[in-house]
């Protein structure tokens, strides 16, 4: 019983473990995202700012999720540095993703406005596009420590009820 209980508290830090490497992953993947949410309408907007950097990133990402969804009430619009209209686009269901263009340093803006009188809450997010090969990585070390503490744990509770069922006859 000893030895059960030791591997459980092992099994039990390999699965912590796991979770807190998702936690840092989780970091890694927003590093340098700037979020912000609020109410739009035809008199209200969100803005969400970034500082980006060409020699950094040259791909940025923007996201936006629309709570209240109906068509053809929300739009989004990035700018550049300078104010140019880099991308805009409508949306067109309750959360989009697009990647655009950094082709200088400085502060991108994504403005979220709506059409409706009515205010609609959204939330974005814009920033540089994230590493894919970094959160590959970290995503296979945290899913391989989490599936082997909770395999190990299934195992070890297998074993003691197996155990007990032996010691009883």
């Amino acid at each position: 019983m000893q030895k059960s209980g030791l591997f459980m508290i092992i099994l039990g830090l390999l699965i912590v473990t796991g979770l807190a490497i998702t936690i840092f992953e989780n970091q890694v993947t927003l590093e340098g995202i700037n979020q912000g949410n609020g109410r739009v309408s035809t008199t209200e907007t969100v803005t969400i700012s970034v500082e980006l950097d060409t020699s950094k990133t040259p791909l940025g990402v923007f996201a936006v999720q629309v709570m209240e969804f109906k068509e053809n009430t929300v739009f989004v619009k990035v700018l550049d540095p300078t104010g140019n209209e880099i991308t805009s686009q409508e949306v067109n269901k309750d959360t989009i993703e697009k990647e655009f263009e950094v082709l200088e340093s400085g502060t991108y803006q994504l403005l979220v406005q709506s059409y409706s009188d009515e205010g609609i809450y959204v939330a974005g997010a814009i920033g540089p596009l994230p590493d894919a090969d970094k959160k590959f990585i970290i995503s296979i070390i945290s899913t391989s420590i989490l599936m082997i503490g909770m395999i190990g744990l299934v195992v070890v509770g297998a074993y003691e009820i197996k155990n007990r069922k032996n010691q009883f006859r």
